[in-house]
């Protein structure tokens, strides 16, 4: 496992999605605060977001990692500003994460392999 994961993104239709593109996450917050050089206390910060998407990514992927879960990742943006934060893709199915919710330790997301409309739960760690 490296300091830094690069998921790419994910894309069917280059007209209106973006595709030359990457988010980088760290494996732990702690390097990742050292590097911007803020230690504040959680309600002091103003990246509340993206500490907890980088937690809950970097979470997923330890736990895909310890339990050799293998398969692509990625996100997915459209030129409107659209998102999913988190795609997960192995040769059977795709998972699309809508959101991020780390209190409950889940990942929401859409399964779009036999039945697109399916919502379910996918354990984070």
């Amino acid at each position: 496992m490296f300091i830094l994961h690069r998921v790419d993104s994910f894309s069917r239709n280059l007209r209106k999605e973006i595709t030359k593109s990457s988010k980088w996450y760290f494996v732990d917050n702690g390097i990742r605060n050292a590097v911007i050089s803020n230690f504040n206390p959680i309600a002091m910060r103003n990246d509340k977001g993206q500490l907890r998407e980088n937690y809950a990514i970097a979470e997923r992927l330890k736990h895909k990692e310890y339990h050799q879960i293998f398969g692509a990742n990625y996100f997915w943006r459209t030129y409107d500003q659209q998102e999913i934060d988190w795609v997960e893709r192995n040769e059977m199915e795709t998972y699309l994460a809508t959101s991020l919710n780390t209190k409950s330790k889940k990942l929401k997301f859409h399964h779009s392999g036999r039945k697109p409309t399916q919502k379910q739960s996918l354990k984070l760690f």
